[in-house]
Formats: C-alpha cells, sequence, structure tokens
C-alpha cells in the first residue's frame, strides 16, 4: 500500500517537473525547488520500502514509520491534485477568452496562464509544499536510522500492466456519470464536419482509473449493442505496430497466424473491418510519434461503416492529439 501512495505521487511530481516546470508550475520563487526536493526525497524513501514492508510486522517503530510516511503521501496526493485542477482552471479561462489575453502573455505566462492568478491561492498551495517538506524531511531521517536495505532499480518507474477488457461493472461504484457520458459521445452520430474516425481521448496521470471507465465504457450494453465489433489493446510502450496489429486481428476473431509482416497484416485488417462499425480500445498509450499510428489508423479507415470510434487512455494530452482527439474530444 505504502509503495503504491509513494508511486503515485512520484508519478505526479515527475509530470510536473517535466512538463516545463520553469513556465507552467512556478508558483512563487524557490517552489520549484522545494518540488525537486520532495521527488528526491520520495526516490530515496521509495528505495527502501521492499525492505521495509518486510520488516514492519516485527518492529514496531517501522510500522509507526511507515504509517506516517502513508499520512504525509496522502496529504501530497491532496496538494499536488488541488495544484493540477487550479492550472486547469486557469488554462480554461484563458482558452475561454484568448483574445483578450494574448497580449498578456508574453509578459505573465509564467504567473497568468499556467500558475494561479489569486495570488492568495499561489502561496498557500506554497506553504504546503514547503509544510510537506518539512515533514518529509523527517521522515527522511528517521529512514537513515532504521539501516534499510536499498531495493535493486530503485529510481525506476513502476511496470506497465497489461489490462484487457474484463471487469465486475457491479463493483465499481460512483462512475455512471463519467461512463454515460463517453459512451453517449462514441455513439452519437457523425456530423459532416467531423471526422470518419472519431477518437475520445481519457487523459490523466496513472492510477486514477482511466482504464476502469474504459472497461465500463466498453461493456456498456448501449456500446455493446451500437458497434458491430468491439476491440480491445493494451498499447502501453514501446508502440509496437506489429504487435498491436495482431492484437486488432485477433479482436475481430481473424487468424494472425503466419503473418509477420505489417503490410500483410493492414490489409487483413483492411479486410475483415470492410462493412463493420467497430469500437477500439487502445489502453495505456505512451507513443508520441504520429507515423506510427497513421499507418493503422488508415488501415481501419478504410470501408468500415459511419460511427466507428477510437477510445484511447493515456497519461499525456500530447498523445491524446496525436491520436487524433479534437480538444473537445478530450476528457481529463
Amino acid at each position: 500500500m505504502a509503495d503504491a501512495l509513494v508511486s503515485v505521487v512520484l508519478e505526479q511530481l515527475s509530470s510536473i517537473i517535466a512538463q516545463k516546470a520553469q513556465k507552467e508550475v512556478g508558483l512563487v520563487a524557490g517552489v520549484k525547488n522545494e518540488v525537486r526536493k520532495l521527488e528526491s526525497n520520495f526516490q530515496a524513501i521509495q528505495a527502501v520500502l521492499a525492505d521495509a514492508e518486510q520488516r514492519r510486522l516485527k518492529e514496531e517503530s517501522i510500522k509507526r514509520w511507515m504509517g506516517q510516511l502513508k499520512d504525509v503521501s496522502y496529504d501530497m496526493d491532496d496538494v499536488l491534485d488541488e495544484w493540477s485542477t487550479a492550472i486547469a482552471k486557469s488554462q480554461m479561462k484563458v482558452n475561454e477568452h484568448p483574445r483578450k489575453t494574448i497580449k498578456k502573455v508574453c509578459s505573465f505566462m509564467i504567473f497568468s496562464c499556467f500558475c494561479f492568478r489569486e495570488v492568495g491561492l499561489r502561496s498557500h498551495v506554497a506553504r504546503k509544499i514547503q509544510t510537506l517538506n518539512d515533514r518529509i524531511d523527517g521522515i527522511v531521517r528517521e529512514k537513515n536510522t532504521f539501516n534499510f536495505k536499498l531495493s535493486e532499480g530503485e529510481t525506476k518507474l513502476p511496470e506497465h500492466r497489461i489490462t484487457a477488457s474484463v471487469i465486475d461493472a457491479a463493483e465499481i461504484k460512483g462512475r455512471e456519470t463519467d461512463k454515460g457520458t463517453i459512451v453517449k459521445m462514441l455513439v452519437s452520430e457523425s456530423s459532416d464536419q467531423e471526422p470518419a474516425l472519431r477518437t475520445v481521448s481519457l487523459v490523466g496521470m496513472g492510477g486514477i482509473g482511466k482504464t476502469t471507465l474504459a472497461q465500463l465504457v466498453y461493456n456498456d450494453h448501449e456500446a455493446e449493442t451500437y458497434f458491430g465489433k468491439r476491440i480491445w489493446v493494451c498499447v502501453s510502450d514501446p508502440f509496437d505496430e506489429i504487435r498491436i496489429a495482431k492484437a486488432i486481428l485477433e479482436g475481430l476473431n481473424e487468424s494472425a497466424h503466419n503473418l509477420n509482416e505489417l503490410q500483410a497484416l493492414l490489409l487483413r485488417i483492411q479486410e475483415s473491418i470492410r462493412g463493420k462499425r467497430f469500437l477500439l480500445v487502445l489502453d495505456d498509450v505512451w507513443n508520441e510519434d504520429s507515423t506510427k499510428w497513421e499507418q493503422l489508423k488508415n488501415s481501419l479507415k478504410r470501408g468500415c461503416l459511419p460511427g466507428s470510434r477510437f477510445l484511447v487512455t493515456t497519461r499525456n494530452k500530447k498523445v491524446a492529439n496525436i491520436m487524433g482527439s479534437s480538444s473537445t474530444d478530450i476528457l481529463h
């Protein structure tokens, strides 16, 4: 449990730093350094969690230490959520009034667009981050007294999961509204202005339920009725066109046996999809090279019935754009 929490926080911190932190999250002076310090501290903690998990059952002091770690991880998660939400709202305001703000962007980009316009809110979040860093510093200092063994490869991100469409919908609570919104987007009739193959993307950090939501949509009765064929492919990283093409064929109940060249696979996909309305779910997409996706997409476009759809889950908005989602078809 602690390892999962720390991994989620690290992913959020890494994402914030990776997205040109010097431009997008400069809350107040020095906070960028605080964020990097937090990331460094959490990485140091993550490196010893495997040993801590083994010892906590026998050592009460370690059990208490891990309880403190969970508390601060939950608090950190909340602060980062608050931060991300405020940035998203600020971006929405800018997008709503682009002409009014475009002249101001150059000189006030850091604090007016991607950061919070309200000075009080900037200071509020900055204080929380600094306070959390003080708490984490204490946890790291105490960690050093336990002489934990380091885990190998401690700086690596968690391995990508292999996913499937199977889910027990009865066990999932509180996602009916989100599911209904996405299903409605997928089954709505295309207008003349819309692309022949619409791509809806679910975008967000790892562990927040993108795959679960996609599974609920995939298994929805209305979606099942509307689409003659439904295909689920776990893409992950790297984006292997041949493996994905084979997975699509298998999802269409077609044999990919003895087909090892991309050209032959794409031709078979074209034949198999002709005259069908399909839903293709591409889960956990990381690819930022549009050329890798274009060949597969073009093969799926040929001959399919109007109303066919792609549903993509990704952690990166840039990926959603590359996969063909318009701004209105990206759900955060």
